[in-house]
């Protein structure tokens, strides 16, 4: 499997170079479809266009083949790139994430289960405290070390999306009236 930690040292430098910066780097699929997952935001808006996607990967595709040219190929195996913007439910991978977004609900895992055997915690984010993260959760709130944490995330909800604005509306109408239009279609066969 790719390190990836070798893999956010060679993504990053071309994330910073655009503007963005860098929420996650994943591989997934194993052997039958290797994806190799790239998230990254505009640190203003926390989200990215299309063109910032594109822009992003044909920057980090230049410079894995570059890496493959010179014999230094960080993954010797076939695999998709896939850029995209976190998205409202965006993982949360950076402690900075985590301050961020109190207020909101997220889904935690811890990588092992904690002193009491719990391993999930969903409720709503209070912050940080040093290198741990606050969750409060029916009436208690939990202190989980930061370094424990396996996958975190936000959950969809009402308030997420209300606090969620999307960078720009513009085109929507274009593509709805070509929805409209399709939908008017007859096919002749």
């Amino acid at each position: 499997m790719a390190d990836i930690a070798a893999l956010t040292d060679i993504i990053e430098p071309e994330a910073k170079a655009l503007g963005f910066a860098l929420v996650r780097v994943k591989m997934f699929g194993g052997q039958s479809d290797p994806t190799l997952q790239i998230m990254a935001e505009r640190p203003d808006t926390r989200q990215l266009t299309i063109d910032d996607c594109a822009d992003l990967s044909r920057r980090i595709s230049e410079k894995l083949d570059a890496l493959e040219e010179a014999g230094k190929d960080p993954i010797d195996y076939a695999y998709r790139l896939e850029v995209s913007s976190p998205g409202i439910d965006r993982p949360l991978t950076r402690l900075q994430d985590f301050a961020d977004w109190a207020g909101h609900e997220a889904r935690i895992a811890l990588a092992e289960k904690n002193e009491d055997g719990r391993k999930v915690f969903k409720g709503d984010l209070v912050g940080v405290s040093g290198r741990n993260v606050l969750i409060y959760i029916d009436g208690a709130e939990y202190e989980l070390p930061f370094a424990r944490i396996g996958d975190a995330k936000l959950v969809m909800t009402d308030r997420l999306i209300a606090a969620t604005v999307p960078i720009s509306a513009e085109g929507a109408e274009e593509f709805e009236d070509s929805e409209d239009a399709s939908d008017d279609a007859q096919v002749e066969g």
